[in-house]
């Protein structure tokens, strides 16, 4: 591909979404020259993750920014509940949290990425390149040196000493890095839908596991986004069924929906997310890594993925941002920001592949009544399992803090 004009930055990043964004403001902040290539028009996506966990609230509070995100439409969840058959189990209870904010806000994503880049624009430094599709990776010998891309018809060189890989799961860049990811299996995909809310619904989210279903119920004030856990695959056989039997799966397990599943007009109304749990073995190569999904897709188990990509771009631009600032070649550095966060990635995935089969397996199979093994439900009873959850689900496993640094 012949290109048109040339771009020269400090970093560049391929991708908009949580990862990033946090990457090019937490850069743009240390005073690296930062160019951000997004391939979509704007930020609006349907049903894309909506939680911002309690560590990724405390970066922001560190960066001075938590109260002016909060200002923004939002809901404050302090406790997760699940109705597992006919017991009601407080499953999180993130009030019990010291050194973070003691709750967790949902927000639009498109919400949150757009403030993030209203904070990021503040330093002339960050450029934001939107629906700029990267298409290939420049090399010069074995070290990358940039990317190639086109935006409206027209074709540009991107060069840096670092690009860094941050576009999604589906990863063309990775892919043309030559990188394959591990898949580490999933028996499950998600429907995902808004159904309206009436006043007289609950206002908090929940989850239901019974009788061979599970429903992810997420409360936005004046509707519900309701996520229906379906065996892997078997979208086509529920389809065939008709929509008129999915809104009565609905309504049987959700009476408080029996008003509203209607709503539901057409299968377009209804988006697939195809849940992949994978892993590159190795993030980096010369001139080059990847960071969030890119590195490291996670099960949507609860709602970690953006909590674990905000807290890599904060691990990168802590290790990096000094010797890209000076526009060094930072390839020998890599390594240290797989080594930082891998072992979180891994540690969650397990954590969720381990629910996945003992629980989200057998509860689809809808042989018998699920039952929580008896040692969970004496931990949820004497409160140790929603402490727990909360520090693994708020904090996470080696939460990463904003190093401080005068902004430029």
């Amino acid at each position: 591909m012949v290109s048109d004009a040339k771009v020269q930055s400090q970093a560049l990043i391929v991708g908009g979404g949580p990862a990033g964004i946090m990457a090019g403001l937490l850069l743009a902040r240390s005073g690296v020259t930062v160019d951000v290539l997004e391939k979509h028009e704007d930020f609006l996506r349907d049903f894309r993750g909506d939680t911002i966990h309690p560590s990724t609230l405390q970066a922001l509070d560190e960066l001075g920014l938590l109260g002016e995100l909060l200002k923004l439409p939002h809901q404050k969840i302090k406790q997760l509940h699940g109705e597992v058959g006919k017991s009601v189990l407080t499953i999180a209870d993130f009030s019990t949290l010291k050194k973070t904010p003691p709750y967790l806000v949902l927000m639009p994503q498109w919400d949150f990425l757009q403030f993030l880049t209203r904070e990021a624009k503040k330093y002339p430094n960050f450029r934001l390149h939107m629906k700029t599709n990267a298409v290939e990776l420049l090399h010069e010998g074995e070290k990358i040196v940039g990317v190639c891309a086109e935006s409206h018809g027209v074709v540009k060189d991107y060069f840096a000493p670092l690009t860094l890989v941050a576009d999604g799961r589906d990863s063309r860049m990775r892919k043309a890095a030559g990188f394959q990811p591990q898949a580490q299996g999933a028996p499950m995909d998600v429907l995902w839908m808004k159904i309206p809310r009436k006043e007289t619904d609950p206002a908090e989210p929940l989850g239901i596991f019974r009788d061979g279903k599970i429903l992810i119920l997420i409360y936005r004030e004046d509707y519900w986004q309701c996520g229906y856990v379906i065996p892997k695959g078997s979208l086509n056989r529920l389809k065939s069924r008709g929509l008129k039997a999915l809104q009565a799966d609905l309504k049987r397990h959700v009476p408080f929906l029996k008003d509203s599943v209607d709503a539901l007009a057409s299968w377009d109304d209804i988006k697939l997310l195809t849940v992949t749990v994978d892993r590159l073995k190795t993030w980096h190569r010369q001139g080059l890594l990847c960071i969030g999904d890119a590195a490291h897709a996670m099960s949507p188990i609860g709602g970690v993925g953006i909590n674990l990509a905000i807290q890599d771009a904060i691990a990168t631009s802590n290790i990096l941002a000094d010797a890209l600032s000076r526009s060094e070649d930072v390839s020998g550095l890599l390594h240290s920001v797989q080594a930082r966060r891998e072992l979180p990635a891994r540690l969650t995935q397990r954590a969720q592949i381990m629910i996945q089969n003992r629980v989200i397996r057998e509860v689809l199979k809808g042989q018998k009544p699920f039952q929580l093994p008896r040692f969970l439900l004496w931990a949820e009873r004497v409160r140790i399992l929603p402490k727990l959850t909360a520090r693994l689900l708020g904090v996470g496993i080696r939460p990463e803090h904003v190093q401080i640094r005068k902004p430029i």
